[in-house]
Protein backbone atom coordinates (compact mmCIF):
# COMPACT_ATOMS: atom_id res chain seq x y z
CA UNK A 1 0.00 0.00 0.00
CA UNK A 2 2.79 2.28 0.70
CA UNK A 3 3.89 1.89 -3.21
CA UNK A 4 0.78 2.29 -4.20
CA UNK A 5 0.52 5.32 -2.09
CA UNK A 6 3.86 6.81 -3.72
CA UNK A 7 2.74 6.12 -7.03
CA UNK A 8 -0.56 7.69 -6.64
CA UNK A 9 1.01 10.56 -5.29
CA UNK A 10 3.17 11.24 -7.96
CA UNK A 11 0.95 10.92 -11.09
CA UNK A 12 -1.55 13.43 -8.60
CA UNK A 13 1.91 15.93 -8.68
CA UNK A 14 2.71 15.90 -12.15
CA UNK A 15 -0.74 16.00 -13.40
CA UNK A 16 -0.74 19.58 -11.34
CA UNK A 17 2.30 20.42 -13.03
CA UNK A 18 1.23 20.29 -16.28
CA UNK A 19 -0.16 23.82 -18.00
CA UNK A 20 -3.36 23.96 -18.37
CA UNK A 21 -4.18 25.66 -21.90
CA UNK A 22 -7.06 28.24 -21.29
CA UNK A 23 -9.71 30.01 -23.18
CA UNK A 24 -7.14 33.19 -24.21
CA UNK A 25 -4.30 30.61 -25.42
CA UNK A 26 -6.95 28.69 -27.77
CA UNK A 27 -8.20 32.41 -29.31
CA UNK A 28 -4.72 33.42 -30.35
CA UNK A 29 -5.10 30.41 -32.18
CA UNK A 30 -6.56 32.34 -35.45
CA UNK A 31 -3.06 33.42 -35.91
CA UNK A 32 -1.61 30.23 -36.43
CA UNK A 33 -4.42 29.37 -38.33
CA UNK A 34 -3.78 32.30 -40.60
CA UNK A 35 -0.08 31.06 -40.85
CA UNK A 36 -0.66 27.25 -41.91
CA UNK A 37 -3.16 29.18 -44.57
CA UNK A 38 -0.14 30.42 -46.25
CA UNK A 39 1.71 27.23 -45.75
CA UNK A 40 -0.91 25.02 -47.08
CA UNK A 41 -0.36 22.50 -44.19
CA UNK A 42 -3.51 20.30 -43.84
CA UNK A 43 -5.04 17.60 -41.83
CA UNK A 44 -6.22 14.66 -41.78
CA UNK A 45 -9.18 13.42 -39.70
CA UNK A 46 -9.31 9.47 -39.74
CA UNK A 47 -12.86 7.97 -38.26
CA UNK A 48 -13.04 4.14 -38.67
CA UNK A 49 -16.46 2.68 -37.64
CA UNK A 50 -18.38 -0.27 -37.58
CA UNK A 51 -22.49 -0.13 -37.46
CA UNK A 52 -22.30 3.05 -36.33
CA UNK A 53 -25.49 4.59 -38.05
CA UNK A 54 -26.95 6.09 -35.33
CA UNK A 55 -24.17 8.57 -34.59
CA UNK A 56 -22.95 9.39 -38.29
CA UNK A 57 -25.22 12.78 -38.24
CA UNK A 58 -23.76 13.63 -34.98
CA UNK A 59 -20.44 13.18 -35.54
CA UNK A 60 -20.27 15.15 -38.83
CA UNK A 61 -22.67 17.79 -37.14
CA UNK A 62 -19.94 18.40 -34.27
CA UNK A 63 -17.15 18.63 -36.90
CA UNK A 64 -19.00 21.30 -39.30
CA UNK A 65 -18.93 23.59 -36.20
CA UNK A 66 -15.36 23.20 -35.93
CA UNK A 67 -13.65 26.70 -36.53
CA UNK A 68 -10.13 24.98 -38.24
CA UNK A 69 -9.97 26.23 -42.05
CA UNK A 70 -12.18 24.29 -43.98
CA UNK A 71 -9.69 24.08 -46.93
CA UNK A 72 -7.27 22.25 -44.53
CA UNK A 73 -9.27 19.48 -43.15
CA UNK A 74 -9.92 16.54 -44.89
CA UNK A 75 -12.05 14.01 -43.09
CA UNK A 76 -11.59 10.41 -44.19
CA UNK A 77 -14.39 8.23 -42.56
CA UNK A 78 -13.98 4.09 -43.40
CA UNK A 79 -16.60 1.51 -43.00
CA UNK A 80 -15.47 -1.71 -40.88
CA UNK A 81 -17.78 -4.37 -42.80
CA UNK A 82 -20.77 -2.88 -41.09
CA UNK A 83 -23.80 -4.90 -41.43
CA UNK A 84 -26.53 -1.80 -40.54
CA UNK A 85 -26.33 0.96 -43.39
CA UNK A 86 -23.16 3.21 -41.99
CA UNK A 87 -22.05 2.65 -45.40
CA UNK A 88 -25.05 3.71 -47.05
CA UNK A 89 -24.98 7.12 -44.22
CA UNK A 90 -21.78 7.85 -45.03
CA UNK A 91 -20.95 7.47 -48.54
CA UNK A 92 -23.64 10.13 -49.06
CA UNK A 93 -21.50 12.39 -47.07
CA UNK A 94 -18.64 12.37 -49.88
CA UNK A 95 -17.52 16.19 -50.85
CA UNK A 96 -14.77 15.97 -52.65
CA UNK A 97 -11.48 17.55 -50.92
CA UNK A 98 -13.09 17.52 -47.45
CA UNK A 99 -14.82 14.33 -46.22
CA UNK A 100 -13.86 10.92 -48.17
CA UNK A 101 -15.98 7.47 -47.35
CA UNK A 102 -14.51 4.04 -48.07
CA UNK A 103 -15.07 0.56 -47.07
CA UNK A 104 -12.45 -1.56 -45.75
CA UNK A 105 -14.07 -4.93 -47.59
CA UNK A 106 -13.01 -3.12 -50.95
CA UNK A 107 -9.64 -3.30 -50.57
CA UNK A 108 -7.83 -6.14 -51.52
CA UNK A 109 -4.77 -8.40 -49.75
CA UNK A 110 -6.29 -7.93 -46.09
CA UNK A 111 -6.23 -10.90 -43.93
CA UNK A 112 -7.96 -11.48 -40.38
CA UNK A 113 -6.61 -8.96 -37.19
CA UNK A 114 -7.05 -6.07 -36.10
CA UNK A 115 -9.84 -4.61 -38.70
CA UNK A 116 -9.37 -0.91 -36.85
CA UNK A 117 -5.71 -0.99 -37.25
CA UNK A 118 -6.42 -2.07 -40.93
CA UNK A 119 -9.13 0.79 -41.37
CA UNK A 120 -6.73 3.27 -39.51
CA UNK A 121 -3.74 2.52 -42.23
CA UNK A 122 -6.28 2.33 -44.79
CA UNK A 123 -7.40 6.35 -43.61
CA UNK A 124 -3.44 7.26 -43.56
CA UNK A 125 -2.72 5.60 -46.99
CA UNK A 126 -5.21 7.88 -48.75
CA UNK A 127 -4.32 10.67 -46.29
CA UNK A 128 -2.96 13.69 -47.72
CA UNK A 129 -2.86 15.69 -44.17
CA UNK A 130 0.44 16.14 -42.92
CA UNK A 131 -0.83 15.69 -39.21
CA UNK A 132 -3.66 12.56 -38.62
CA UNK A 133 -5.95 12.97 -35.90
CA UNK A 134 -8.07 9.87 -34.82
CA UNK A 135 -11.02 9.86 -32.97
CA UNK A 136 -14.45 7.02 -32.82
CA UNK A 137 -17.80 8.02 -34.42
CA UNK A 138 -19.52 8.05 -31.19
CA UNK A 139 -17.83 11.15 -30.15
CA UNK A 140 -18.42 14.84 -30.02
CA UNK A 141 -16.40 17.98 -30.34
CA UNK A 142 -16.05 21.39 -29.38
CA UNK A 143 -15.39 24.30 -32.03
CA UNK A 144 -12.02 24.89 -31.15
CA UNK A 145 -10.81 20.96 -30.68
CA UNK A 146 -9.35 20.95 -34.02
CA UNK A 147 -7.79 24.32 -33.78
CA UNK A 148 -5.91 23.59 -30.39
CA UNK A 149 -4.70 20.43 -31.26
CA UNK A 150 -2.98 22.16 -34.25
CA UNK A 151 -1.74 25.01 -31.93
CA UNK A 152 -0.09 22.05 -29.85
CA UNK A 153 1.89 20.38 -32.32
CA UNK A 154 2.95 23.86 -33.92
CA UNK A 155 3.91 25.09 -30.08
CA UNK A 156 5.55 21.84 -28.88
CA UNK A 157 7.01 20.43 -32.24
CA UNK A 158 5.40 17.12 -31.15
CA UNK A 159 4.54 14.46 -33.01
CA UNK A 160 2.29 12.69 -31.31
CA UNK A 161 -0.10 14.34 -28.88
CA UNK A 162 -2.39 12.41 -26.32
CA UNK A 163 -5.58 14.74 -25.77
CA UNK A 164 -8.35 14.33 -23.13
CA UNK A 165 -11.70 11.92 -23.59
CA UNK A 166 -14.75 12.80 -20.95
CA UNK A 167 -17.76 10.02 -20.94
CA UNK A 168 -20.98 11.65 -21.24
CA UNK A 169 -22.52 10.64 -17.82
CA UNK A 170 -26.19 9.61 -17.19
CA UNK A 171 -27.81 9.44 -13.85
CA UNK A 172 -27.24 5.65 -13.18
CA UNK A 173 -24.94 3.88 -11.48
CA UNK A 174 -23.47 2.39 -14.42
CA UNK A 175 -22.73 5.65 -15.97
CA UNK A 176 -21.81 6.85 -12.98
CA UNK A 177 -18.82 4.61 -11.69
CA UNK A 178 -17.37 4.28 -15.26
CA UNK A 179 -16.97 8.24 -15.55
CA UNK A 180 -15.16 7.64 -12.35
CA UNK A 181 -13.09 5.29 -13.42
CA UNK A 182 -12.18 6.84 -16.75
CA UNK A 183 -11.53 10.31 -15.12
CA UNK A 184 -8.52 8.41 -13.09
CA UNK A 185 -7.81 6.93 -16.21
CA UNK A 186 -7.23 10.20 -17.87
CA UNK A 187 -5.76 11.45 -14.92
CA UNK A 188 -3.28 9.16 -15.16
CA UNK A 189 -2.28 9.49 -18.71
CA UNK A 190 -2.44 13.38 -18.37
CA UNK A 191 0.28 12.50 -15.76
CA UNK A 192 2.64 9.97 -17.15
CA UNK A 193 2.43 11.15 -20.30
CA UNK A 194 3.52 14.60 -19.36
CA UNK A 195 6.30 13.53 -17.09
CA UNK A 196 7.90 10.53 -19.70
CA UNK A 197 7.15 8.52 -16.81
CA UNK A 198 5.36 5.48 -19.68
CA UNK A 199 3.10 6.03 -22.59
CA UNK A 200 -0.45 6.16 -22.19
CA UNK A 201 -3.59 7.01 -24.52
CA UNK A 202 -7.14 6.84 -25.60
CA UNK A 203 -7.35 6.03 -29.10
CA UNK A 204 -10.66 8.60 -29.14
CA UNK A 205 -8.51 11.66 -29.28
CA UNK A 206 -5.14 11.49 -30.42
CA UNK A 207 -2.90 13.24 -33.50
CA UNK A 208 0.44 12.42 -35.03
CA UNK A 209 2.24 13.28 -37.66
CA UNK A 210 2.38 10.82 -40.77
CA UNK A 211 5.71 11.04 -41.12
CA UNK A 212 6.43 9.69 -37.30
CA UNK A 213 3.19 7.16 -38.44
CA UNK A 214 5.71 6.00 -41.75
CA UNK A 215 9.00 6.41 -39.88
CA UNK A 216 7.57 3.86 -37.00
CA UNK A 217 6.55 1.77 -39.30
CA UNK A 218 2.90 2.18 -38.86
CA UNK A 219 1.38 -1.10 -37.11
CA UNK A 220 3.85 -3.33 -38.64
CA UNK A 221 4.42 -5.80 -35.77
CA UNK A 222 1.03 -4.90 -33.73
CA UNK A 223 -1.16 -5.54 -36.22
CA UNK A 224 -1.90 -9.00 -35.38
CA UNK A 225 -3.22 -7.49 -32.15
CA UNK A 226 -7.05 -6.76 -32.00
CA UNK A 227 -6.78 -3.12 -29.71
CA UNK A 228 -4.12 -1.46 -29.34
CA UNK A 229 -3.84 0.97 -31.75
CA UNK A 230 -3.55 3.89 -29.53
CA UNK A 231 -1.16 2.77 -26.63
CA UNK A 232 0.90 0.15 -28.75
CA UNK A 233 0.95 2.80 -31.69
CA UNK A 234 2.61 5.51 -29.54
CA UNK A 235 5.13 3.41 -28.00
CA UNK A 236 6.24 2.47 -31.12
CA UNK A 237 6.65 6.39 -32.03
CA UNK A 238 7.83 7.53 -28.70
CA UNK A 239 10.75 4.69 -29.11
CA UNK A 240 11.20 7.01 -32.12
CA UNK A 241 10.85 10.10 -30.66
CA UNK A 242 11.02 10.01 -27.02
CA UNK A 243 10.91 13.92 -26.40
CA UNK A 244 8.40 14.75 -29.33
CA UNK A 245 5.38 13.06 -27.14
CA UNK A 246 3.20 15.26 -25.51
CA UNK A 247 -0.08 15.50 -23.71
CA UNK A 248 -2.51 18.46 -24.05
CA UNK A 249 -4.19 19.63 -20.91
CA UNK A 250 -6.91 21.92 -22.54
CA UNK A 251 -10.16 21.74 -22.37
CA UNK A 252 -11.59 23.01 -25.74
CA UNK A 253 -9.62 20.07 -26.58
CA UNK A 254 -11.84 17.25 -24.59
CA UNK A 255 -13.68 14.74 -26.56
CA UNK A 256 -17.01 13.70 -25.62
CA UNK A 257 -17.55 10.01 -25.83
CA UNK A 258 -20.50 7.51 -25.00
CA UNK A 259 -19.90 5.20 -22.13
CA UNK A 260 -21.27 1.62 -21.82
CA UNK A 261 -25.11 1.13 -22.14
CA UNK A 262 -24.88 -1.99 -20.22
CA UNK A 263 -22.66 -3.76 -17.91
CA UNK A 264 -21.90 -6.40 -20.66
CA UNK A 265 -20.36 -3.99 -22.80
CA UNK A 266 -18.74 -2.39 -19.94
CA UNK A 267 -16.68 -5.20 -19.15
CA UNK A 268 -16.51 -6.50 -22.36
CA UNK A 269 -14.81 -3.00 -22.91
CA UNK A 270 -12.57 -3.16 -20.27
CA UNK A 271 -12.03 -6.70 -21.01
CA UNK A 272 -10.34 -5.71 -24.37
CA UNK A 273 -8.38 -2.23 -22.82
CA UNK A 274 -6.99 -5.29 -20.19
CA UNK A 275 -5.78 -7.72 -22.67
CA UNK A 276 -3.39 -5.30 -24.28
CA UNK A 277 -1.44 -5.37 -20.67
CA UNK A 278 0.63 -8.66 -22.29
CA UNK A 279 1.65 -6.45 -25.51
CA UNK A 280 3.41 -3.83 -23.76
CA UNK A 281 6.95 -3.32 -25.07
CA UNK A 282 6.99 -0.51 -22.67
CA UNK A 283 7.23 -2.35 -19.15
CA UNK A 284 7.25 0.66 -17.32
CA UNK A 285 3.17 0.75 -17.60
CA UNK A 286 2.74 -2.74 -17.40
CA UNK A 287 4.38 -3.09 -13.63
CA UNK A 288 2.47 -0.15 -12.75
CA UNK A 289 -0.74 -2.07 -13.52
CA UNK A 290 0.82 -5.33 -11.61
CA UNK A 291 1.62 -3.26 -8.23
CA UNK A 292 -2.33 -2.20 -9.24
CA UNK A 293 -3.91 -5.24 -9.82
CA UNK A 294 -1.57 -6.63 -6.58
CA UNK A 295 -3.03 -3.92 -4.36
CA UNK A 296 -6.96 -4.72 -5.55
CA UNK A 297 -6.14 -8.36 -4.91
CA UNK A 298 -4.99 -7.90 -1.31
CA UNK A 299 -8.52 -6.23 -0.56
CA UNK A 300 -9.96 -9.43 -1.66
CA UNK A 301 -7.67 -11.63 0.30
CA UNK A 302 -8.30 -9.53 3.42
CA UNK A 303 -12.09 -9.72 2.76
CA UNK A 304 -12.17 -13.43 2.65
CA UNK A 305 -9.65 -13.88 5.71
CA UNK A 306 -12.01 -11.84 7.81
CA UNK A 307 -14.95 -14.55 7.45
CA UNK A 308 -13.11 -15.84 9.82
CA UNK A 309 -11.28 -13.40 11.88
CA UNK A 310 -12.42 -10.17 12.90
CA UNK A 311 -8.54 -8.35 12.89
CA UNK A 312 -9.17 -9.31 9.28
CA UNK A 313 -12.00 -7.56 8.74
CA UNK A 314 -10.69 -4.28 10.44
CA UNK A 315 -7.44 -4.26 8.35
CA UNK A 316 -9.78 -4.41 5.51
CA UNK A 317 -11.62 -1.39 6.65
CA UNK A 318 -8.46 0.51 7.34
CA UNK A 319 -7.07 -0.73 3.85
CA UNK A 320 -10.35 0.84 2.21
CA UNK A 321 -10.29 4.27 3.96
CA UNK A 322 -6.11 4.27 2.98
CA UNK A 323 -7.05 3.82 -0.95
CA UNK A 324 -9.70 6.41 -0.41
CA UNK A 325 -7.47 9.02 1.41
CA UNK A 326 -4.99 8.26 -1.29
CA UNK A 327 -6.73 8.71 -4.63
CA UNK A 328 -9.31 11.08 -3.62
CA UNK A 329 -7.36 14.11 -3.66
CA UNK A 330 -5.76 13.20 -7.03
CA UNK A 331 -8.83 12.08 -8.89
CA UNK A 332 -10.68 14.91 -7.67
CA UNK A 333 -8.01 17.89 -9.38
CA UNK A 334 -8.48 15.47 -12.52
CA UNK A 335 -12.69 16.04 -11.95
CA UNK A 336 -12.58 19.74 -11.89
CA UNK A 337 -10.71 19.96 -14.72
CA UNK A 338 -13.10 17.81 -16.67
CA UNK A 339 -16.26 19.59 -15.22
CA UNK A 340 -17.66 17.00 -13.38
CA UNK A 341 -16.57 17.18 -9.76
CA UNK A 342 -19.61 17.17 -8.65
CA UNK A 343 -19.43 13.51 -9.26
CA UNK A 344 -16.94 12.90 -6.26
CA UNK A 345 -19.86 12.54 -3.69
CA UNK A 346 -20.27 8.79 -5.17
CA UNK A 347 -16.22 8.32 -4.81
CA UNK A 348 -16.52 6.45 -1.44
CA UNK A 349 -19.01 4.67 -2.38
CA UNK A 350 -17.67 3.26 -5.53
CA UNK A 351 -14.71 1.38 -3.76
CA UNK A 352 -15.52 -2.04 -3.01
CA UNK A 353 -17.06 -2.12 -6.65
CA UNK A 354 -13.69 -0.87 -8.29
CA UNK A 355 -11.94 -3.36 -6.58
CA UNK A 356 -14.04 -6.08 -7.75
CA UNK A 357 -14.21 -4.86 -11.49
CA UNK A 358 -10.21 -4.28 -11.46
CA UNK A 359 -9.86 -7.98 -10.60
CA UNK A 360 -12.34 -9.37 -12.88
CA UNK A 361 -11.34 -7.51 -15.64
CA UNK A 362 -7.66 -7.97 -15.03
CA UNK A 363 -8.19 -11.71 -15.02
CA UNK A 364 -10.52 -11.81 -18.13
CA UNK A 365 -8.09 -9.37 -20.29
CA UNK A 366 -5.27 -12.08 -19.55
CA UNK A 367 -7.04 -15.69 -19.40
CA UNK A 368 -10.46 -14.72 -21.01
CA UNK A 369 -12.59 -13.61 -24.19
CA UNK A 370 -14.54 -10.62 -25.35
CA UNK A 371 -17.02 -9.31 -27.70
CA UNK A 372 -16.86 -6.08 -29.41
CA UNK A 373 -18.92 -4.52 -32.30
CA UNK A 374 -20.06 -8.26 -33.25
CA UNK A 375 -16.64 -9.84 -33.05
CA UNK A 376 -15.78 -12.44 -30.21
CA UNK A 377 -11.89 -12.48 -29.58
CA UNK A 378 -10.38 -14.80 -27.11
CA UNK A 379 -6.53 -15.95 -26.41
CA UNK A 380 -4.90 -12.46 -26.68
CA UNK A 381 -6.98 -11.67 -30.23
CA UNK A 382 -5.55 -15.13 -31.98
CA UNK A 383 -8.94 -16.29 -32.08
CA UNK A 384 -11.84 -13.93 -34.28
CA UNK A 385 -14.66 -14.86 -35.32
CA UNK A 386 -17.15 -12.54 -37.11
CA UNK A 387 -16.27 -10.58 -40.07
Amino acid sequence: MIGYAVLIAYYHREWNRIKEVGLPDALSINATNAEETRNGTRISLIIPMRNESKNISGLLESLKRQDFPVELTEIILIDDHSTDDTWQLISAYNQPGYIRAIRLQDIAGLSPGSFKKQAISAGIDIASGKLIITTDADCSFQPQWLSTIVACHHATGSVFIAAPVRFRTKNSFLSIFETLDFITLQGITGASVASGFHTMCNGANLAYTKAAFIEADGFNGIDHIPSGDDMLLMYKIFRKHPDKVSYLKARQAIVDTSGADSLRTFFNQRIRWASKAVHYDDKRIFWVLMTVYLVNVSFLIAGIASFWKTNYFIFFLLMLIAKLLIEFPFVNRVAMFFGQQRLMRYFPFMQPFHIMYTIIAGWLGKFGSYEWKGRKISNHGKRIKGT
